[in-house]
């Protein structure tokens, strides 16, 4: 084997290993890393030289922590564990490697386990975070699917974390429209967590991907579900929130995501609903109001990607011209009048009015009655179509 190939699958041991030792989003023990190299901080962290009470911010309570971890922490195990689900590792410096988590700077991942086929760089290249509450009602969870299933059939990739709620909606509604969804898991990608979630991870596992910091067999705690969250923030080019509370994990990912020079999207709902809430504050400050997926691919896409047109139904008035439309104005609800009458009413002349009447006849709009013409009865027409604002 090479030197450069030694020295690389060294690294690449020493980073799986302290996946184990290190917590996510551990800053202090990122600027280690930096300064040291993996395989210097392992070495440090295992071997009592003197070295590691060097490293700035170390305490003896700390370096006891780290060691005992340490002293359990077997990589070769843990690939092959992942191996054996279909996984990998991915460090920085891979070719698979997402170079946009480098924005996180020390709070960077050690290194990312995988499970699923697709290559994670490129599938992050094109991917928006769609979150939100767990307990969400109804109307959460249809937003979520929908906003799905309409990014994944425009060729995005839709990462959320796997919680009840929001974030499986949106994962079902990606899968649903075959098309591709990520998750970022606050534990090994081997744990099914939550277990109501099972059946969902194994067909991400399939279809898509399943990502996370920490080992295989890993097991969430309530600060690794918030840690996770700059993950995912970092990961894609903007974070959609469908429905949060004031103090809700969903909002720190949006906040992240704006910190990182992300779009952050917030989907509206009733102001009277407290799930809304920290949507709403989120849309008073820099978050950006989205409803559907062509808002959100407005933003995050690139030039040219533009939602269709937005207009009410076109309705037959509409294409009147604007002295026909005049006309048709000019003639009273009830009852008939002589097209005199309406010439004055409608500022034409005579025969113009006539020739107008004429026309209005042809598609329906108005009757004659001798000499005179009338609205065409509401039982035969549609009052939205001779109005158009009714």
């Amino acid at each position: 084997m090479e030197p450069r190939d030694r020295d690389r699958d060294a690294q690449r041991l020493a980073r799986a290993a302290l996946t184990r030792v290190l917590e996510p989003g551990d800053e202090r023990a990122g600027r280690w890393l930096r300064l040291t190299g993996p395989v210097e901080l392992m070495r440090r962290l295992t071997v009592e030289d003197g070295s590691a009470e060097k490293l700035p911010g170390m305490t003896a309570a700390r370096l006891g922590g780290y060691r005992l971890r340490a002293a359990a922490a077997e990589p070769r195990r843990d690939l092959a564990a992942v191996a054996a689900v279909g996984g990998r590792f991915v460090c920085p410096g891979d070719r698979e490697w997402p170079s946009q988590l480098d924005d996180l700077g020390d709070a960077r991942p050690v290194g990312l386990w995988v499970r699923g086929r697709p290559d994670l760089r490129l599938w992050s290249l094109r991917s928006v975070a769609v979150v939100g509450a767990r307990a969400c009602t109804p109307y959460g969870a249809h937003m979520a699917a929908t906003l799905g299933s309409g990014l994944a059939e425009r060729g995005w990739v839709v990462v959320s974390g796997a919680a009840f709620g929001v974030d499986g909606a949106a994962h079902r509604g990606a899968l649903a429209a075959g098309g591709a969804t990520t998750a970022v898991l606050a534990c090994g990608v081997d744990v099914p967590y939550p277990r109501g979630h099972a059946e969902l991870l194994g067909r991400m596992a399939q279809q898509g991907l399943v990502v996370a910091e920490l080992p295989p067999s890993a097991h969430p705690t309530r600060s690794r579900f918030i840690l996770r969250n700059r993950v995912i923030a970092a990961l894609t080019r903007g974070t959609v929130v469908v429905e949060a509370e004031y103090r809700s994990g969903s909002l720190v990912t949006a906040r992240q995501a704006q910190r990182l020079g992300r779009f952050s999207m917030g989907v509206p709902g009733p102001a009277t609903s407290g799930l809304s809430a920290g949507v709403h504050e989120l849309l008073r400050g820099e978050g950006v109001l989205v409803t559907d997926a062509d808002e959100i691919v407005e933003l995050v896409g690139d030039i040219g990607e533009l939602p269709p047109a937005r207009r009410g139904p076109v309705l037959p008035r509409d294409h009147l011209d604007a002295v026909t439309a005049r006309v048709l104005d000019a003639l009273p609800y009830h009852g008939a009048t002589h097209p005199r009458d309406l010439a004055r009413t409608a500022g034409t002349s005579a025969d113009e009015t006539l020739g107008r009447l004429y026309e209005l006849h042809s598609l329906g709009f108005v009757e004659r009655e001798g000499d005179a013409w009338r609205l065409t009865p509401p039982s035969a027409r549609n009052d939205d179509a001779r109005r158009g604002d009714t």
